[in-house]
């Protein structure tokens, strides 16, 4: 049951960052120039009270040079990168395991 939530998040996800791809190449098309979303600039389209609260999290109870040093790059990533490795990551970890017959050797 677990690794089916985790494959179908995962594929959510790989379909995210495929949409997010698309536009981006619809984007960069319009205006013969490459542009890519970073993951920061979505978020915060999309919900900005909760990139805030987030970085007080992180900043009151990790350390804000956890913030500055990789949440901070992170959010600049391009976000069909991070929504496809993501779901990548969560497809490869869902996924079944082989199931090895012993060799019959006479």
């Amino acid at each position: 049951m677990i690794r089916f939530l985790v494959r179908f998040i995962g594929l959510w996800l790989l379909a995210g960052g495929f949409v997010a791809f698309v536009v981006d190449g619809t984007r960069s098309i319009a205006s013969s120039d490459i542009v890519m979303t970073p993951l920061g600039e979505a978020w915060f389209a999309t919900n900005e009270a909760s990139l805030a609260q987030f970085q007080t999290l992180v900043e009151t109870h990790l350390s804000p040079e956890i913030w500055e040093r990789f949440m901070v790059p992170l959010l600049m990533a391009p976000l069909a990168a991070v929504l496809g490795g993501l779901g990548f990551i969560l497809l490869l970890l869902g996924r079944t395991r082989e199931v090895r017959e012993p060799s019959l050797r006479s």
